[in-house]
């Protein structure tokens, strides 16, 4: 048997080779060992740049013994775990054409939202043998009766693009499907594929589990996929570094970079963005018309799936996107990116570049466009980071109660489930390798009958025991569970559509709430009037006025990474320093530079800058870490807060990514502070929440565990519940548990949420340390410095109308410049 086995192995191996070398490639050297390993029942993850062929390093050698060695009625055998949907299809393609040219006894599926009702029918009575779906898809098959017959036979669970599910509770969805799928398929083998993590260890043994991971291996690739990182430049560096925060003034300038390429994707960090820079760029180039496209999140996946299509048979010469296009379609036509505004991350910024050129052995190109003058700085410390595999990590969640308690309910509406099985199971992953016995039992308390605080309510019965196995007490229970599985919680989402015509895509309710019937807007490239609201839909029609809003999303702002500010503080001080590495964005912002060495100074890595002056506002204190947004929010409450022991204060506080600003009615004793432990890392979780309204942020973030765990539901199709009443249903929840049930799970995992992924505590510690051993200095320039500026723009765009905004302004740039 062992040499049947052997030889199926190599066999295999040779299919796999001569299929690629008859296409005219040249297998890599992590795809030969990837299928040895594959074939020899190892587990583990593959590392290598987007574009090299990761997909085939797993895909080819399971398709190639399993079509050889496939018993009866065999059922599924590999499952392929993707993070979105438009990926899902490019895997089915990949693997059919293997399929059809080798002529394998196989068939491949897909499991999304989007599969219809027709194809879902078909699967319920006959599995393919190769499925590709996602986390929710298939927490939804762990939710039918027939699940262990479905997963008996699975040989292989691929999660695609791990790094992107890493540190979500999308993650962990994953880590506990995967960990109750091993007691029920006895052959089943685990592997991941990463492209650009920095943790990939600790990536694999999230994915194995605790009873694997110390015999998976991670299979590097050697390929240095070659990316070249073009800046486009200003003219002239603006004086002000506010201006042009979207990049808009620097439109013109793109409009060469389209034209000179076959196909082009511009990647904005956020859909109101890319709304704006569509109609920006068919402002100022009519010509685009019909061969530039949208796409982003929010848009019907009709259209979505057209742009894709278009796009890789090479009908479109540009597309305006998100992250939406971040991940694995495999678009071969593209020859250039353009990012547009900081992409806060190296990863980020590495997945987007490596959509051009995305073949094995292809270079990737990528325009930088800054959208203000410091992110020139940023463009300089990307192609560092870049050179040097400066790589961000991806730390696992834990302890997300909220996902588990969802996944027992999800459980027992199948076959129910046993609590120690269960528990054995679940204890193997990350997430919940430190739950006790005490705190599980908790967990089935509470999912069955909602503990000490909910039980006399109904709603919160959801389970009975039953032979030593818990399961959902109602159908009613089971139906709105189904509806809410998923760890994705937005606001309301209202439909948007034509009058007489179908589904142009979604925007958050608050946006629609604000317009009246016969405003104008743009969505999705189109300038709509609104005729009528019903419900939760927006009919519209085409109008030719061009002065309407753009709808703007929640949650638009990404934080910089620690990586990139690492980086960052090393370009600063090399602008000021020399330039070893030549970049020619630190020669063109040199002016910027000088201006601020002029009114102030530019810190250099080691040293903290503070600047104290006062304005009709009041007193200034400004502060430059250069940490990231999230971090300078949690040291600017820390630092409001220490100061205000000190004597009677109160603070306006602002912030963006270089730095944050202390604002008062009265002096800043902030020599004083400094002298008195302003900047120490100790009891730093305690000041932090008395800081901040903990209570106030934890509710907020109390929402979506609420709508996590099944405390609150969304509603019916259709009918989804509004969001002001989840909100409302949310708090008095919160609260019930803040005065009758203290010790309540997802009330203590609200609190440390807030502290340790909204706060960020762990940088938070990392940057106070790392400001203690620097040189802090603090200068008084007489008015707003160049650095400064930006800071308080944010203020004021908090407070003003954008009409407001522009004049006041005009009139601080009009002080600035006598």
């Amino acid at each position: 048997m062992a040499e049947k086995e052997r030889n199926i192995q190599i066999t295999s191996f040779e299919k796999a080779k001569h299929w690629m070398e008859a296409r005219g490639w040249k297998p890599q050297s992590f795809q030969e060992e990837s299928w040895k390993a594959l074939l020899a029942g190892r587990e583990g993850i593959v590392n290598a740049p987007t574009g090299s062929g990761k997909t085939y390093s797993l895909l080819l050698p399971f398709l190639t013994t399993c079509s050889g060695n496939l018993p009866k009625n065999s059922g599924l055998q590999l499952l392929w775990i993707t993070p979105i949907r438009a990926l899902a299809k490019e895997i089915r393609i990949s693997a059919q054409r293997v399929i059809d040219e080798l002529q394998l006894p196989l068939e491949v599926g897909i499991r999304s939202g989007d599969t219809s009702e027709e194809e879902r029918a078909i699967q319920k009575k006959v599995m393919p043998h190769i499925l590709i779906t996602t986390p929710e898809s298939l927490h939804l098959l762990l939710a039918r009766k027939e699940y262990p017959t479905t997963f008996r036979n699975l040989r292989l669970i691929v999660a695609d693009e791990w790094h992107d599910l890493l540190g979500t509770k999308r993650g962990v969805m994953l880590e506990l499907a995967i960990a109750h799928l091993k007691g029920v398929s006895p052959y089943l083998k685990i592997w991941g594929i990463s492209a650009t993590i920095g943790n990939l260890e600790e990536a694999m043994q999230t994915l194995l589990g605790s009873d694997r991971y110390k015999n998976g291996m991670v299979i590097r690739s050697n390929i240095k996929k070659k990316i070249e990182v073009i800046s486009i430049l200003p003219d002239k560096v603006e004086l002000m570094p506010w201006s042009g925060h979207l990049g808009v003034k620097m439109a013109a300038k793109v409009i060469p970079v389209i034209h000179q390429s076959s196909s082009t994707l511009l990647f904005t960090n956020v859909r109101s963005q890319c709304e704006i820079w569509y109609k920006i760029l068919l402002d100022k180039d009519p010509g685009l018309a019909g061969v530039m496209a949208m796409h982003h999140g929010s848009i019907s996946k009709v259209i979505r799936h057209w742009v894709e299509d278009a796009l890789y048979e090479g009908r479109l010469k540009a597309v305006v996107c998100t992250s939406s296009l971040d991940l694995g379609v495999d678009f071969a036509p593209v020859e250039t990116v353009v990012q547009i505004g900081g992409p806060k991350g190296v990863a980020r910024f590495l997945q987007r570049a490596g959509r051009s050129g995305h073949q094995p052995g292809a270079a990737s190109k990528i325009y930088f466009l800054p959208t203000h003058s410091l992110e020139l700085i940023e463009a300089a410390a990307l192609r560092q980071a870049i050179n040097d595999e400066f790589l961000e990590s991806r730390p696992p969640m834990t302890r997300c109660f909220d996902v588990l308690i969802q996944f027992m309910v999800t459980l027992s509406l199948g076959e129910g489930f046993d609590a120690d099985e269960l528990f054995n199971q679940i204890t193997t992953t990350t997430c919940f390798e430190s739950l006790t016995q005490e705190e599980w039992k908790w967990c089935i308390a509470f999912a069955a009958s909602g503990g000490k605080s909910l039980g006399q309510y109904e709603d919160y019965n959801k389970l009975k025991l039953k032979d030593n196995r818990y399961f959902v007490s109602s159908l009613r229970i089971a139906r709105k569970h189904r509806l809410a599985i998923g760890t994705i919680v937005s606001d309301t989402m209202m439909a948007i559509k034509f009058n007489r015509g179908g589904l142009i895509g979604h925007i958050e309710e608050s946006f629609i709430a604000s317009l009246n019937d016969g405003d104008h807007f743009w969505f999705a490239g189109l300038a709509l009037e609104l005729i009528r609201v019903k419900e939760l839909t927006a009919f519209v029609k085409k109008t030719t006025k061009q002065n309407g809003k753009i709808p703007s999303w929640q949650g638009g702002k990404l934080p910089l990474s620690s990586r990139m500010s690492a980086m960052l503080r090393r370009k600063m001080s090399e602008a000021m320093e020399g330039n070893p590495m030549k970049d020619i964005e630190l020669d063109v912002i040199q002016p910027l530079m000088q201006l601020q060495s002029e009114r102030s100074r530019v810190p250099r890595k080691d040293e903290l800058l503070i600047e104290l002056f006062t304005s009709d506002d009041g007193h200034h204190a400004v502060f430059y870490p250069f940490e990231g947004r999230f971090v300078h929010e949690g040291l600017a409450s820390l630092f409001a807060y220490r100061i205000s022991l000190l004597y009677p204060v109160s603070f306006s506080l602002a912030y963006n990514d270089y730095g944050f600003e202390l604002l008062s009615d009265q002096p800043i004793r902030l020599e004083e502070a400094l002298g008195m432990a302003l900047t120490d890392p100790d009891n730093l979780e305690r000041d932090i929440l008395n800081g901040v309204n903990a209570t106030e942020l934890a509710k907020r973030r109390f929402r979506e565990i609420a709508m996590i765990s099944g405390l609150v539901f969304k509603g019916y199709p259709g009918q989804p519940t509004r969001d002001r009443h989840l909100q409302s249903s949310a708090q008095l929840i919160f609260q019930v548990f803040e005065d009758y049930d203290p010790q309540n799970l997802l009330l203590r995992q609200a609190y440390d949420e807030v502290v340790h992924y909204q706060l960020e505590l762990p940088r938070l510690r990392e940057a106070l340390n790392r400001i203690n051993g620097q040189k802090i200095t603090i200068i008084h320039p007489e008015k707003p410095t160049p650095f400064a500026f930006p800071i308080m723009v944010d203020r004021l765009r908090e407070k003003m109308s954008s009409e407001s905004l522009e004049q006041r302004i005009a009139r601080m740039t009009l002080d600035y410049e006598n």
